[in-house]
């Protein structure tokens, strides 16, 4: 399979033919540009006051590294540059716990803010979850910050739900933090009938105006 054409063509359908989408394969490079994306993303948080969550200098090459080798991370390019990227997980006890291989988790969400067209983070979302669906699993789960209504509501607009929170998940280069649990049930899979073992009740955070850009 082309993967890279496969996801090109993806893109084209989502509105973002110029984007095309590759698996990293740990080349210094495509490394160097994922800590950048990374530090520049916690550093368009912190300038507009949103604290608690990335900051500058957590992750290093290493992590991403690390990351490529037991799941997958996925660069977006359009224009000659690489405008966004997304880590893909095939399990995550650290937030979920011992789980079923019904799902793929999705981490680090990140888009170049200067470089990217509107639109993009949606676009790479939809390109984790078809890469999901091509695993043959049936969920996406993905989590954020508790409290970060923001984010939160940008999930649930893109057919997202709360199903959980989990307090004092590890972090790489960091305490641990609180985060609110979401999933989506891919086209044609029935949404799970029970709660998750070892979560709270689901709550859903209110919306606010002004989703971020993606």
């Amino acid at each position: 399979m082309n993967e890279t054409r496969l996801y090109q063509d993806d893109a084209s359908r989502f509105g973002g033919g110029g984007t095309r989408f590759r698996r990293v394969a740990g080349t210094d490079t495509d490394l160097a540009a994922l800590v950048r994306l990374r530090d520049e993303a916690a550093r368009w948080m912190l300038a507009r006051g949103i604290t608690g969550q990335w900051r500058p200098g957590e992750l290093d090459a290493d992590h991403f590294r690390r990351v490529a080798e037991h799941g997958e991370v996925w660069l977006a390019e359009a224009g000659g540059r690489v405008v966004g990227a997304w880590e893909l997980w095939w399990e995550d006890e650290d937030a979920w716990g011992p789980q079923a291989p019904v799902a793929g988790y999705v981490h680090r969400l990140m888009v170049d803010r200067e470089a990217a067209a509107p639109g993009t983070g949606r676009l790479l979302l939809r390109a984790a979850e078809r890469r999901v669906a091509e695993a043959g699993r049936d969920l996406v789960r993905l989590d954020c910050l508790a409290g970060n209504a923001r984010l939160t509501a940008y999930y649930l607009d893109a057919g997202y739900r709360v199903v959980g929170h989990k307090a004092g998940k590890p972090q790489p280069g960091g305490a641990p933090k609180a985060f609110t649990l979401l999933e989506k049930a891919l086209p044609g899979k029935a949404l799970p009938g029970k709660a998750l073992p070892g979560m709270g009740p689901a709550e859903k955070e209110p919306a606010e105006e002004g989703l971020p850009r993606g």
